[in-house]
């Protein structure tokens, strides 16, 4: 028999699935599917194969070096099914009634909403399916195009078994927020004043935070971190209760302002970086062309509008 007939597609999809879910269990619940009859078609691949794709670390399964070979390959050829698929249908978003988007977290909820705008607005009409999730877990879901496109407050890494292309969208500098009583008190003599104020951050890890340790650790000062959130909109909820200083990007100033009642303090030499994450390395979704087009002109001299509207203001 043919090498080619041996491989069973099936199989490869579910071997797949466990990889990028990250185990049995995980993978079984995705796929309705019991972990016996998952690891039973694994199995039946490996033999195929001719080798193991997993071991054991500890209660967690590994690629081996075979199987992250073999990862490679079922991304590519999932992917490439998807683009036969879309070609033989002629898919276009004029066509296709909805767009599958997912956002990071930690991006704020202000700059997405400014960005998927004009999407609510195309001719004819296209349904917007968003969903929340962490990064790792978006490009999952890209990879197996039940996402369109990922809108992320960063790349993904170069190490990463899922291929994705990163398209900037544009970048904003940040600026410190709290309560009129704080932002008063932290007015004076900003940045030094930040040592030792309330400050709320996002996760370590992200961007943003290493961005904002970063101009901490350059201006010698500490500021007193109250919580950390993964939720950028929770983040600022708890800030408008008057629990500590956040940022927020100068781009969406005004409406942080009026929606969470607080006031600026001032800018910070850090800036936030936006991305749409795509399957493929050219966007050729009109849907995503419409929100890519929106953030060049939402971010277009974002600066010299954000170093006016972030400057410190003074008490008449």
């Amino acid at each position: 028999m043919d090498a080619i007939n041996r491989l069973n597609f099936h199989h490869l999809r579910y071997f797949w699935t466990v990889a990028r879910e990250g185990g049995l269990a995980a993978a079984g619940r995705k796929l309705r599917l019991s972990h016996s009859t998952l690891s039973a078609q694994i199995q039946s691949l490996q033999e195929d194969l001719g080798a193991p794709l997993f071991t054991k670390v500890g209660r967690r399964l590994v690629l081996t070096s075979d199987g992250q070979i073999v990862f490679r390959y079922a991304d590519e050829i999932f992917s490439r099914g998807r683009d036969l698929l879309d070609a033989m249908a002629g898919e276009n978003v004029q066509r296709g009634a909805r767009l599958h988007v997912g956002v990071v977290d930690a991006v704020p909820k202000m700059i997405v909403r400014r960005l998927i705008e004009p999407v609510l607005a195309l001719d004819p009409p296209v349904r917007l399916v968003v969903r929340e999730a962490s990064f790792d877990r978006l490009l999952a879901d890209l990879a197996i195009h039940e996402l369109d496109v990922v809108i992320s407050d960063s790349p993904p890494s170069p190490g990463s078994l899922i291929r994705a292309h990163a398209h900037e969208l544009g970048q904003s500098s940040v600026t410190l927020l709290a309560t009129a009583r704080l932002a008063t008190q932290l007015r004076n003599g900003f940045p030094q004043s930040l040592d030792g104020a309330p400050m709320l951050l996002p996760m370590d890890g992200s961007p943003l935070r290493r961005g904002l340790e970063q101009v901490f650790a350059k201006l010698r000062v500490r500021p007193r971190i109250v919580a950390e959130f993964e939720d950028s909109a929770l983040l600022k909820v708890v800030g408008a209760s008057g629990a500590g200083a956040f940022a927020a990007p100068t781009v969406v100033l005004e409406e942080v302002v009026q929606q969470y009642r607080v006031k600026p303090i001032g800018e910070l030499n850090v800036h936030e970086r936006f991305f749409a994450v795509t399957a493929r390395r050219r966007i050729d979704n009109l849907a995503v062309e419409a929100i890519a087009a929106n953030a060049r002109h939402l971010f277009s001299g974002a600066d010299e509008k954000d170093e006016m509207a972030a400057r410190p203001r003074r008490r008449p």
